[in-house]
């Protein structure tokens, strides 16, 4: 194990690196039962979903630890999975089988750009200023993540100003964020929660992050508290049920998508359009988390940076990542389910000192245990979790100080590029008006010469998927 995945040259042990594992599957745990819900809107079989869900997360996590030797779990990406079901189901007309075949296509474009070296002349062509503040903002978006899933956080939307997807409630600009009252025992909970991570983690306690997971689960037994409610926990998981829908979306991209994607030619430009979608905001999630937290952390080293910048083939980390990264989507396609992406709350099994792929092992080995597990695994609060997220995210804020703030033309895109994809709620966007921002600063101060190509197609790239979406979703 110790030649494998060479724990020694990265300062860690296996202790260590099963503690992280496990912090980052209970981090990225609840998409087990989320997107099986939000792809169930599309009439998608939602115990297939499950499955599917931990069948791509498995083998997306197990590829990024086994041949990347990165700490980086894998599963379907939240954001990805509402523009699955909202945009190009609900809005767009599109059956969930071709929505499954365009994901596919998606996941075979990204193993193609990352063979061809295009994922890696991305990243060299990111100024440095704005690679620090893609550190920085994952870690502004982390800690909100974290905030929002502790309940500390309340919404207000103005009547009328809303609108219901099929129970999902989407509001305008009117909505204004609050800090809840602390009268409810919930949010009590998550101050504790939250109190007992920052305590151990400050005190340096050995495997904090974890031990304040366990010792915040111990405490929601309270029945005050209210947020576990032993009654509704089945050992009965429904597993024969459940492999027999998978039979339904198994291979459905194939079988039922891809014959009829293409057979009306009015439809043509929209499916591209989608799919464009779809590989442009899978391809900048990966590239932000990759570059918010391998950099600081030093699992992506000087070295590292070297062997991407001037090798060939497969010979870095980053290389690996990318490809382990890419094949991913399709694989979580044939299964049926939306985009898989390395997942942000990586992050916290990071900061728990994961830093080789056996940390995603034991995140991907979780995940298939899940299948009979899921009952208990479900017990872990949210309230629980969230503070690792808020802890790790203080944390990668130290990038912010490597930027020039004072100087405008500096600030500007960090600040899109940084806190703009927090408030956005998503890594891509913000990585989109980041780029756009520093373009467009370069030609005010007459240094357009400054900006690389790879900038410049892809800020043009990112503006025509802004206006197309505009365009389809009116």
């Amino acid at each position: 194990m110790e030649g494998f995945f060479k724990l020694k040259e990265n300062n860690t042990t296996v202790s260590r690196e099963i503690l992280a594992g496990l912090t980052t599957f209970f981090a990225m745990a609840y998409i087990l039962f989320v997107n099986p819900v939000i792809l169930g809107t599309t009439d998608m079989p939602t115990k297939a979903v499950f499955l599917a869900t931990i069948f791509a997360s498995v083998a997306g996590t197990l590829v990024m630890g086994l041949f990347a030797n990165v700490p980086y779990a894998q599963a379907p990406g939240m954001g990805l999975n509402a523009l699955f079901a909202f945009t190009v189901c609900a809005q767009l007309g599109f059956t969930w089988q071709q929505a499954l075949a365009m994901v596919f296509i998606c996941g075979i474009i990204n193993v193609l750009i990352t063979i061809t070296k295009v994922r890696k002349l991305i990243i060299k062509a990111i100024p440095e200023s704005l690679q620090h503040a893609i550190g920085g903002g994952i870690g502004v978006f982390v800690a909100f993540i974290g905030i929002k899933n502790a309940g500390l956080l309340s919404f207000t939307a103005d009547p009328g100003t809303y609108a219901d997807f099929d129970g999902t409630i989407v509001a305008n600009s009117s909505i204004v964020p609050a800090l809840v009252d602390f009268n409810t025992p919930q949010v009590i909970y998550a101050v504790i929660c939250v109190l007992i991570m920052i305590s151990l983690v400050v005190k340096k306690v050995p495997g904090a992050v974890f031990v304040s997971i366990i010792i915040s689960t111990l405490i929601g037994f309270i029945p005050y508290f209210g947020v576990i409610d032993l009654a509704n926990v089945s050992l009965d998981s429904g597993i024969g049920a459940a492999f027999s829908e998978l039979g339904t979306t198994f291979g459905a991209a194939f079988t039922e998508g891809m014959p009829t994607l293409f057979s009306d030619a009015s439809k043509i430009p929209l499916v591209l359009v989608t799919i464009f979608a779809f590989s442009l905001s899978d391809t900048f999630d990966t590239i932000g988390t990759f570059i918010g937290t391998g950099r600081r952390t030093g699992i992506f080293t000087e070295e590292d940076q070297q062997a991407l910048e001037n090798s060939s083939g497969f010979k870095s980390k980053m290389d690996k990542a990318l490809f382990a990264d890419s094949i991913a989507t399709s694989i979580g396609a044939i299964f049926g389910t939306s985009n898989t992406t390395t997942y942000v709350e990586s992050a916290a099994g990071i900061g728990a000192g994961g830093r080789t792929g056996l940390t995603s092992v034991v995140t991907a080995l979780m995940f298939l245990l899940s299948i009979v597990l899921s009952p208990f695994i479900g017990i872990v609060p949210a309230q629980a979790t969230a503070p690792a997220l808020i802890v790790v995210g203080i944390m990668m804020l130290s990038s912010f100080k490597e930027i020039e703030w004072t100087k405008l033309e500096v600030a500007v895109p960090a600040f899109f590029a940084g806190i703009f994809m927090a408030l956005c709620y998503n890594i891509s966007y913000g990585i989109a008006t980041g780029f756009i921002f520093y373009v467009l600063v370069k030609c005010l101060t007459k240094k357009a010469k400054e900006v690389h190509p790879i900038l410049w197609v892809t800020s043009i790239l990112f503006i025509i998927n802004f206006i197309a979406l505009a365009v389809v979703k009116s």
